[in-house]
């Protein structure tokens, strides 16, 4: 079971409603990550006991964040962090996850399958490739900010959005992106929000 606290305040905090099955969804999603992702190597060991605080409910904090964003692209999605879990409660926005890892975007595409994710799927490419615009960008942590913010405003259509996270034990100082500081109380540790628009 989540550590529902914490869950329902990322839900909260996000202005998210999920039904049973989105809830279902993102339970089986965390069992996927622990006993499968986990054993690939998607993602360390020693993040078993952070799945759901640190993995899931930091990806659903992304949410408020992209409004009416009719396909939003993941960049370095890995296993499908943070688009798996906001494909799960943003169910009429299409999600593209990329990564450049064949592994890893195998592993995403089987996540897919098991959840019967059918707003979701998966390119398998490196993110400094990428051609075409989207309305809105997610990434969790695939590269610094300063590297993303060129890729960012290349990829946006105008009035696009970008929103970022990252593993930050302060608040960071990085030009062109604002920061938004989530509530402490939120995910009981410092958690910040970078987000960047396109004109």
């Amino acid at each position: 079971m989540f550590h529902v606290e914490h869950l329902e305040r990322a839900i909260e905090y996000a202005g998210l409603e999920l039904d049973e099955k989105q809830r279902a969804q993102l339970d089986s999603y965390r069992d996927w990550l622990i006993f499968e992702a986990v054993p690939a190597g998607g993602i360390g060991p020693n993040e078993v006991d952070r799945v759901e605080t640190r993995h899931i409910a930091d990806s659903l904090l992304f949410a408020g964040f992209l409004e009416d964003a009719e396909e939003v692209w993941d960049l370095g999605s890995g296993v499908g962090l943070p688009g798996i879990p906001l494909a799960i409660a943003l169910p009429h926005t299409r999600f593209v996850l990329v990564d450049r890892s064949g592994r890893r975007a195998d592993l995403a595409r089987r996540a897919i399958r098991i959840l019967g994710l059918e707003n979701t799927i998966v390119r398998q490419a490196a993110i400094e490739d990428l051609q075409g615009e989207v309305g809105a960008i997610v990434a969790r942590a695939s590269l610094p900010p300063e590297a993303m913010a060129p890729i960012v405003q290349r990829l946006l259509r105008s009035d696009g959005i970008a929103v970022v996270g990252g593993s930050w034990t302060e608040a960071p100082l990085i030009e062109g992106w604002e920061i938004i500081e989530v509530p402490r109380l939120v995910l009981d540790r410092p958690v910040w929000i970078l987000m960047m628009r396109k004109p």
